[in-house]
C-alpha cells in the first residue's frame, strides 16, 4: 500500500487541528499549519479544499480566521481523512475490490482484495484522529504493532 503525500500531509495537519481543539485555542491558519509541520502551503490549500468538501474541517473568516475540525476529534477517523483526499481505501484497476471478476485460476482473487480492504478499514476506520493525537491507539492496532515482524521490511 502506498500512502500518498496528500494523505500524510492531511493527517499531520488534522493532528494540529485536533491539538488546537483539545487546547481550545481556536482556528489555525494555513500558514501556521504549513509552518508547524513543514508542509508546502499551496499543496496544503488544495488538501484543505478536499477536507472542507468532506465536512472534516470548517473555515473561519476574519483576522483570527483559519480552520477548525468539522466534527469532534474522536469522531474523525484516519480513514475519513484518507478517503477525503485520496478516494477509496482500496481499488483494483479503478474498480472497488468487490466489483472485480476473474476467470480460471484467478476466480477467488476478489475475495483476497476484499479482505485487504477490510483489513485497511479495521485499522484506518477504527483509529480516530484523537486516538492518534494522544497515542491511545485501539487495541487491535496495538496488537498489530507488537507482531514480531511489524517493524521489519519485507
Amino acid at each position: 500500500m502506498d500512502i500518498s503525500a496528500r494523505v500524510d500531509y492531511a493527517v499531520r495537519a488534522m493532528l494540529i487541528l485536533a491539538e488546537a481543539d483539545a487546547e481550545g485555542s481556536g482556528p489555525i491558519s494555513i500558514d501556521s499549519l504549513a509552518t508547524r509541520q513543514e508542509l508546502p502551503r499551496k499543496f496544503l490549500e488544495a488538501i484543505f479544499a478536499d477536507l472542507r468538501r468532506s465536512d472534516l474541517v470548517l473555515s473561519r473568516r476574519g483576522a483570527r480566521g483559519g480552520y477548525v475540525l468539522g466534527r469532534p476529534r474522536g469522531e474523525i477517523s484516519v480513514g475519513d481523512i484518507f478517503r477525503a483526499v485520496d478516494g477509496p481505501l482500496a481499488e483494483v484497476r479503478g474498480l472497488r475490490p468487490h466489483e472485480t471478476e476473474y476467470q480460471g485460476v484467478a476466480t477467488h482473487l476478489p475475495s483476497l482484495w476484499v479482505a485487504v480492504r477490510a483489513s485497511l478499514r479495521e485499522v484506518l476506520d477504527e483509529t480516530s484522529i484523537e486516538d492518534l493525537r494522544t497515542g491511545d491507539l485501539p487495541d487491535r492496532v496495538r496488537q498489530l504493532l507488537t507482531a514480531p515482524d511489524a517493524w521489519q521490511n519485507r
